[in-house]
This record gives C-alpha cells, structure tokens and sequence, in this order.
C-alpha cells in the first residue's frame, strides 16, 4: 500500500450527489416506491436536489452519454435522461445553495456552445454551476461521425477544446457591465474581447457575461493515464472509479504528484470516488435488496464505468464475443482492479462476463452494502487513512438507500467532525474551498 498524504488541514469531505439516478437503475424500478412515472419530469430531480442541499451537500451531479440502445429500454432506464443542463437549469430556481455540476462531451460538443450554456447556468443559479468534461465513449452516429476517434486522440483534442471553453468564459468579464444610467454607458467594450483567429477554432466573444470573480469549478472522471494527466492540468475534482482503499489511495497519491509536477499544490485536485450504496436498516435487508438489483443489470451503464476505468471502449462490442486481448496491452498488470481485468480479458472473457465477474462488478466502484452505520464506518476509514477527499454517492436498489444516506449517513459524518453542519458559502467554488 502506497504512503498516504494526509487530509488537508481543515477541509470537511466533499460529498456530491448523482442524479443519474442510480436509486430506480438495473431492477429497482419496478418496486413500488420508485416513483419511475415521475423519472423525465421535473419535481423527481428537484425533490432529490432539495433533499440533498437540506443534508448541505456540496453538489448535485448530472451525468450524460449522448447515446441510447433501444434494447436496453425493453428492461430497464439504461442512458435515457434529460440534457443535463437543461435540467440543472431549473433546478436552480428551486434550489438556493447546493452546486449544480452539468456534463458535456469534449469529443462532440462545441465548446462555444458549452461555454455559452455553462455560463449561463452560473449566471441562473447565482454561481452554483460545474462542468464535468467527459470524453465521449460513444454516440458518434449522432454527430455525424462513421468511427470513434482513438482515445488518445480524444483526450489530446480535449485539451485544446477545455483551454477554448474557459477562455471564452473570460472573453465578456462581469466587470465590463457598466450599467450607468445617468451616463448611458452600458458597458466598457474595451474590456470585451475575441480570442485569437485560429483555424476550427472558435473566436467569440461570448454573449453571457460572466458573474464578477467567477470561478466555474472542472470536474473529470478517468483512470486511465491520459485522463489522469488532462485531470492534472484542469480538475478540481476527479469522479474516480475506486472499489478498495488502496486503489482510492493510489489514485490519489498519482493525481497529487502529477498535479504538483504542473506546478499545482497537490490538494487543488480533489479525489472523490464514486460510492455505491444499497443501505436498509439490517445488514439482511441489504443484501436482499443488493440481490434484487442484480437480477436487471444494466449492461450499458456498467460496460461505461469500465471504459472509463481502463481507459478503453468496451461499450461498442458485441457483448457475447471475447473482448480482444490487444485491448488489454497497454493495462498496468499491478494496479488492483484493473490487473485483475486485464487478466481476464487476456484469458478470453466478454463484455458480458467481465460485468457480472466478481472483478468487473467491484471494479467500478466503491460498494457498500448493509446499514448506515456501515457505509459511515468504511467512509470514516477511507478518510482518516486519507485515501479519499471526499466521494459521489450513487444510492442504489430503492429510495431507501437514498433517504437512508441523506437521513443518517450524513449527519454521522458530521458528528464524526468530516463533513459541514450547514453552508458557509453560496457558490460551488466556495463550498469546494477555491480561490
């Protein structure tokens, strides 16, 4: 296990929300309480958001794929969803504090676009909004796009297109509103700029001011060398995929080192695993309800977190058909998990099998499954081993992981001293503690 840094000094977990929502995913939608009538419309996301800025959580996190399987749909939720960003939107007006953290795909997206809606999102909610940047792991067919590009060359073009979005965030500061009505100035145009003239690059400048002092926060999530050297460079946060303490331990000790080498203090990269939580109040009840949820998996949904995680696409092969032993060549043999996973695609396994292996299953996240108290436990643990600076959670199998987690988990968090007994901050970046 590698020597583990330290917490840093002072600073409470951050603990966001998913709004995927993982709580009515794989069978759970078929209980009786999912509420899964109300799943595209408005108040199921507003009321899970309420709930979670009452436990003054710092965020709510909305994932996205650009990209649906219509055989999925015969079974299950699978990736159909709202846009995120529509709906993060409104989320706000009914919402006061809680960070909004919308998704959007450097692979497909334009980022005048991006850059224009995000802006927009932190002027509605009063400097509430995030991005989580993703790279796109399918969904060209609706781009107008025969092939995926290599990952490679995703994440090398995700540079350049995560440098045009926050320049173009910086081409019509807040400061430039003059709003004068006695002189009639509006505005000082001289402090509105377009960026250089590149070719395919965009130029702007933008049409949403930015709020003064703006500060957006960047989410990513990605294990694999490139991910972790893009979220190095840019990250606040990394949605990491970390199912044991010292893969979470690991990641976090890489993320502060590469950061630091780009000369960045080694806490600005946050690691927050995502934590999957099927909670009941015995230990009995929970596996029940884990047991439950398997009899439904969604395939598509977890094929995802494992492409992320290794860094390689999985999610377009055929399911039933080994996964090509190439794919596996570049993994770390000695990385936990993903050694593990490259072993058995080396020995011939499918997609289909790697996600209902005891490896592919613990691969993606970090998982409890029992009572409240437990999840506190394995939280507390990871924390003071300062192996994590804080988690997503992805309540699983019912709403009562979901109310279990907000109702109990939190506040055990903050009567063990990690977590805020209420907000001090009104933005994102304040509740993440950023200049």
């Amino acid at each position: 296990m590698p020597t583990l840094a330290a917490p840093e000094a002072d600073r409470p977990l951050v603990i966001g929300l998913s709004l995927s929502p993982t709580w009515v995913r794989a069978a759970a939608w078929r209980r009786p309480d999912s509420r899964i009538e109300e799943v595209f419309d408005l108040d199921f996301s507003v009321d899970a958001a309420r709930r979670a800025e009452a436990a003054h959580l710092d965020f709510v996190f909305k994932p996205d794929a650009l990209t649906l399987d219509p055989t999925v749909l015969a079974s299950a939720l699978g990736f159909a969803t709202l846009d995120p960003t529509v709906l993060l939107s409104a989320v706000a007006a009914r919402t006061e504090r809680i960070g909004l953290v919308t998704t959007a795909s450097a692979t497909f997206a334009p980022p005048y676009l991006v850059a224009r809606e995000v802006q927009s999102l932190d002027r509605v909610s009063r400097g509430r909004a995030g991005l989580n940047v993703v790279m796109s792991l399918g969904g060209q067919e609706n781009f107008g796009r025969a092939h995926m590009p290599p990952s490679d060359e995703r994440f090398g073009a995700a540079h350049a297109w995560l440098d045009d979005v926050r320049a173009l965030w910086a081409t019509f500061p807040g400061e430039a509103l003059a709003l004068d009505r006695d002189t009639g100035a509006f505005a000082d145009v001289s402090a509105i700029h377009a960026l250089p003239d590149r070719p395919g690059r965009p130029r702007g400048p933008i049409d949403v001011p930015s709020r003064r002092g703006a500060r957006i926060p960047i989410l990513q999530a990605g294990g694999s060398p490139a991910g972790k050297d893009f979220a190095s460079q840019y990250a606040d946060a990394v949605f990491a995929a970390a199912a044991t303490t010292d893969s979470a331990a690991a990641q976090r000790e890489d993320l502060r080192a590469r950061a630091e080498a780009r000369g960045r203090a080694p806490g600005d990269v946050r690691v927050l695993p995502g934590l999957s939580l099927f909670l009941a109040h015995t230990r009995d009840e929970a596996f029940a309800l884990h047991a439950a949820s398997l009899d439904a998996s969604d395939l598509p949904q977890s094929l995802a977190g494992l492409s992320r995680l290794l860094g390689i696409d999985l999610v377009a092969l055929p399911l039933d058909e080994r996964i090509p032993a190439a794919l596996a060549a570049g993994l770390q043999r000695d990385q936990g998990p993903v050694g593990a996973i490259a072993a058995l695609i080396a020995a011939g396994i499918t997609p289909r099998a790697l996600v209902r292996s005891a490896e592919g299953a613990a691969s993606l996240h970090w998982t409890v499954i029992g009572t409240p108290a437990d999840a506190v436990a394995q939280i507390v643990a990871r924390a003071r081993a300062g192996a994590i600076d804080g988690f997503i959670a992805l309540p699983a199998g019912s709403w009562g992981s979901f109310a279990l987690f907000l109702d109990e988990v939190v506040p055990a968090l903050v009567d063990a001293g990690l977590f805020r007994e209420r907000y001090d901050s009104a933005t994102l970046a304040g509740h993440l503690g950023l200049s």
